[in-house]
């Protein structure tokens, strides 16, 4: 009889501390880490790593799989890309609280804010919830390929507890945020992880209309924060208004994180005019843990990526109005629309029209972008980017930008960067690493035809871990570090991220020269025939959850160990 259920030989191991790796096995018994280093009993399942690295399992901290996680039981792209936890339910947004006079609203603001189709949202979710209790008891009843952790929404609680009037730009009286404040407490001792909110004025209704968040005063963001304070336990999640001082903003997350006495991350993306004043903000963090504050600011590795083509939810004319009898039409039949001489004309000689200023400049964006390529750019030449092109070549910039559209017949997709200044990642590479910071923003189970940001980890270990050289690179037992004990620490989930006995059995094996990822490419595999992005990694041998394994070589095994995981997790008896 075997001594354990599985055993991985011949691994680097890394121990997701930032430790220098050794040689040697791991041992797994009964979804937990049962011995690292010589092992000598047998295991029921053995893996032969060959020199591979052998790390914990990814924690992803910033997801929106609140809906995906009703309806479907894989959730990629997340989870071929060594993720084995994901924390969802951020920037304020999600599906509970809910009473079903409101569940329109909340649909209407998830498709313009995470950019999920309404149809997709309508067909998918089941909605048999309206207390955030409930949501999580639905989700409990569900296995997954992947841990699922949730975070209470603000919009949703504002909803729920305002009506119509969190819409309106009123405040909440005194009695309002009593209530939100008491619904705080309530999830988090039902299980959620914290809860999260926005500021982001970006964040609105496909329609324009502001997120029900964003009608809030700092004082009621401080209140929801004692409601964490008052249950004792939970994180405070928050994405600021971005185009705003970065100091401005950085107070608001200091006064909710002395309200509420509970640990906050916040979206620190430095760029634009204010890209100074972020890039300055991980020394205020760092005085503030000398006062006993806990703050991280969540960065990412790469630019965060817009993306565009014609099967996508933008692109340089989506928003022109002869594009729009033609705009969900088979992608070959649109092509063949497109090449008419007349109908590009008649194009050409318009201009985007819409309610909401944000989908406006998301079009008028796409005119300084990048051809991404097969095998992605994520670094681009600057002096590629289509707008200097056209200017090279002496054409008209939307005339050069139509024939871009077409190439490859019609599955181009370009690539608008953030954050990526005169054509480097340097201020991006200042944020990584450091004791202030955490690498999250990946955004899985969002921005379906817009953003694929999912595949963040593998690309960090890639860049960063792997082939930067010198000063440039982070050293990869940190890199590793970043991606495991570090994430699951920041939120609370202390039993996983680690290898060592008695912790959770979330294992990757990586053939670490192999790893890569493909382009994006569409699939229309959502509910009522819905697309999304995608994107696939190569490198992972063996990616296992809770001692089960869940994909073999990029592939899925059918296996789902992952469950819902019910608030903070104590750090193992065994460690």
């Amino acid at each position: 009889m075997a001594d354990y259920d599985l055993v991985i030989r011949n691994a680097e191991i890394h121990d997701g501390l930032g430790n220098a790796p050794v040689n040697g096995a791991v041992a797994v018994k009964a979804g937990l880490i049962a011995a690292v280093g010589d092992v000598a009993g047998s295991g029921t399942q053995e893996i032969d790593a060959g020199g591979c690295l052998l790390t914990p399992g990814f924690v992803d901290v910033h997801t929106h799989f609140d809906g995906q996680a009703t309806w479907e039981h894989t959730l990629a792209p997340s989870s071929i890309h060594g993720v084995t936890s994901v924390v969802m339910g951020n920037c304020g947004v999600g599906f509970a609280p809910c009473k079903p006079d409101q569940r329109d609203m909340l649909v209407q603001l998830m498709e313009g804010v995470e950019d999920i189709p309404e149809v997709v949202l309508t067909e998918g979710l089941p909605w048999d919830w309206e207390t955030f209790p409930d949501y999580l008891d639905r989700l409990e009843a569900r296995d997954f390929d992947v841990d699922v952790a949730a975070q209470l929404p603000h919009s949703a609680v504002r909803v729920y507890v305002m009506g119509a009037r969190a819409l309106t730009g009123e405040p909440a009286t005194a009695e309002d945020m009593a209530q939100m404040r008491a619904l705080v407490k309530e999830a988090v001792e039902a299980g959620a992880l914290g809860v999260s909110t926005s500021r982001n004025m970006i964040h609105r209704t496909r329609a324009g209309e502001l997120a029900p968040s964003l009608h809030s005063e700092v004082e009621e963001l401080c209140e929801m924060a004692r409601g964490l304070g008052d249950a004792g336990k939970g994180v405070f999640q928050m994405i600021p208004q971005i185009f705003a001082q970065p100091d401005d903003e950085y107070a608001v997350v200091e006064s909710i994180a002395k309200a509420g006495g509970r640990p906050i991350s916040f979206t620190m993306i430095a760029f634009g005019e204010h890209r100074d004043g972020w890039l300055k903000l991980p020394a205020r963090i760092a005085a503030a843990k000398a006062d006993g504050l806990t703050i991280r600011g969540q960065v990412s590795p790469r630019p965060v990526g817009v993306l565009y083509g014609l099967d996508l939810s933008f692109h340089p004319f989506a928003l022109h109005p002869s594009f729009q009898p033609i705009a969900e039409l088979p992608l070959a039949e649109k092509l063949a629309i497109m090449k008419d001489p007349d109908f590009r004309a008649k194009l050409l000689s318009e201009k985007p029209e819409h309610p909401n200023p944000i989908s406006i400049s998301f079009v008028e964006r796409a005119h300084t972008t990048f051809r991404l390529g097969s095998p992605p750019s994520y670094e681009p030449d600057p002096a590629t980017r289509l707008d200097r092109e056209a200017a090279a070549q002496g054409r008209d910039l939307m005339d050069y930008l139509y024939d871009v559209l077409l190439e490859d017949e019609g599955r181009m997709i370009l690539y608008g960067p953030s954050a990526y200044e005169d054509g480097g990642l340097e201020g991006i590479r200042s944020l990584l690493g450091l004791p202030e910071t955490l690498m999250a923003l990946s955004d899985g189970g969002a921005h379906y035809g817009l953003i694929c940001d999912s595949s963040f980890p593998t690309w960090f270990l890639k860049r960063w871990g792997r082939d930067a050289t010198g000063a440039d690179g982070i050293p990869l037992p940190l890199a590793i570090a970043e991606l495991t004990s570090k994430a699951a620490d920041t939120v609370g989930l202390n039993d996983r991220g680690r290898i060592a006995p008695g912790y959770k059995a979330d294992i990757n094996v990586i053939d670490l020269p192999a790893l890569d990822l493909t382009a994006p490419f569409v699939k229309r595999d959502l509910p009522a025939g819905g697309k999304r992005l995608h994107q696939i990694s190569h490198g992972y041998r063996y990616t296992i959850k809770s001692g089960v394994v869940t994909y073999m070589d990029g592939k899925p095994t059918g296996a789902l160990p992952g469950r819902l995981v019910r608030g903070a997790q104590p750090e193992p008896m065994a460690a």
